[in-house]
């Protein structure tokens, strides 16, 4: 097993050899201030993704993606299957204010917030170390035989990897089926929900072998984030960087013509993608700061200022100043508040019911020798947890309009939804020519009127009475 290397250049993928093997990570910890706020900010976001099935809002849990009665349940909002243009908004303001975020503060995301960062440092990495040990006793363990101690500290940690990506798999599950239906499904045989039963083993052996084997290689090989940040970041974006002014030349501590950089390799050792943040911005680093603490720990030993490594644009670390405040951030928020502004406008108008009127299949119209006839289907959906009773009525300055299908009240269960016919009928001799249609939905109450517009067709009036 190649191990990693010890000089780590920018020119190549640091996981990589020269002869295509690859280079085998055993990042060091380290302890520090952000060591210790993203943890806070990694069980956080565990803690969100875990107890998400569990809160329940208007009947629902808090997210509930059910795909089987195709009802969306997001944060006591009910979403219908017409409704999922809305997720345009929200997956492309996720994704433009990752760009904003980035623009701002570099690879942030990546660092401190990203599942590929937060279950792999703080979940899979802490059960490796709890086991193994430390990284110098990880590599020792490598090497060594197979002994029965090796045997034993594989095996636990690999179960402990399975059973990890198995909890991880089933409460993603649960977003789309509930945890009651999830914990049904646990308890009866694989034969009877054989669909499932492989998603769920194809699913976690996908999480095992990313996190228990591939790891780093996700964000260096596969994620195209890093390769977006050199048209995302400028030199005034805030990134983790080196002093190179302050730290060179390197040297040791009695060295009284070196730099503040004492060439430990501390920074390098605790990088959980291997780089060197001395040789500069890498699409590699992730912006963990795992290398901000490891210098300023080192730093406080040998009784120089902290920050030889740490946040700053790259301006900043040219002895320029910073602009936080700058072209692309005003154009930037400008755009955001524009998309946030007609996302929050088109969600404030959904309703807990919901009605489309339209034509059915077929001829356009019917005409006979007394009257012409449109159909139409009208569907209600009701979003609520309770039944509503609704009337439905077409509504059009025409004489003579007459419908039958929705003559009385219609009654629909709780997050179901109806589908009733509408013909709608006028005398040849009141019938000038097609005409708006308006159908209107109410409830009992009175307290909720929708209006659906709709056109009824017919022939040439002039061509009809020849």
């Amino acid at each position: 097993m190649a191990l990693q290397s010890p000089h780590p250049s920018r020119e190549s993928v640091t996981t990589i050899n020269d002869d295509g093997s690859r280079f085998f990570l055993y990042p060091a910890d380290v302890s520090g201030r952000f060591t210790i706020w993203r943890r806070i900010v990694a069980l956080g976001l565990i803690a969100f993704y875990a107890l998400l099935p569990w809160i329940s809002i208007n009947g629902y849990p808090a997210v509930f993606l059910d795909v089987k009665a195709l009802k969306f349940h997001f944060f006591g909002l009910t979403f219908a299957p017409h409704d999922l243009w809305l997720a345009f908004f929200l997956i492309s303001g996720l994704g433009f204010s990752l760009f904003y975020v980035t623009a701002l503060f570099g690879r942030v995301w990546c660092g401190w917030a990203c599942p590929q960062t937060v279950f792999l440092e703080q979940v899979y990495r802490r059960i490796e170390r709890w086991i193994e040990g430390d990284s110098t006793q990880r590599r020792r363990l490598d090497s060594a035989p197979w002994t029965a101690s090796k045997v034993i500290k594989r095996v636990t940690k690999q179960t402990l990897y399975v059973l990890v990506s198995l909890g991880i798999t089933h409460l993603f599950l649960a977003y789309f089926i509930s945890l009651p239906e999830v914990w049904r499904l646990m308890t009866t045989a694989p034969a009877a929900n054989w669909g499932i039963f492989v998603f769920v083993l194809i699913a976690s052996a996908i999480l095992y072998f990313n996190f228990a084997w591939f790891r780093e290689q996700l964000c260096i090989i596969i994620c195209p984030y890093g390769r977006l940040q050199s048209a995302l970041i400028d030199d005034n974006s805030i990134v983790i960087g080196y002093d190179e002014s302050r730290g060179e030349p390197r040297g040791k501590v009695s060295n009284k013509e070196a730099g503040d950089c004492i060439d430990c390799n501390r920074c390098v050792s605790v990088c959980p993608t291997g780089i060197d943040i001395r040789q500069g911005l890498q699409l590699e680093c992730i912006g963990c700061a795992n290398c901000i603490d490891a210098c300023d720990a080192i730093m406080k030993k040998v009784g120089r200022p902290k920050g030889l490594v740490r946040y700053d644009s790259l301006n900043g670390l040219a002895g320029l100043k910073t602009r936080i405040l700058r072209p692309r951030v005003f154009l930037y928020t400008f755009l955001l508040l524009i998309g946030a502004t007609v996302m929050l406008t088109s969600f404030g108008r959904l309703q807990p019911i919901t009605a489309t009127a339209y034509r059915m299949q077929g001829p356009p119209y019917v005409v006979d020798d007394t009257m012409v006839r449109n159909q139409f289907l009208v569907r209600l959906v009701n979003k609520k947890t309770e039944p509503v009773t609704l009337t439905v009525v077409p509504v059009a300055d025409m004489a003579g309009l007459a419908w039958t299908g929705l003559s009385g009240p219609v009654v629909v269960a709780p997050n179901e939804e109806e589908v009733r016919p509408l013909i709608v009928t006028i005398p040849r001799a009141e019938y000038t020519g097609p005409f708006h249609l308006s159908v209107e939905v109410t409830d009992v109450s009175g307290d909720l009127r929708l209006v659906k517009k709709v056109e009824f067709l017919g022939p040439d009036p002039k061509v009809m009475n020849k």
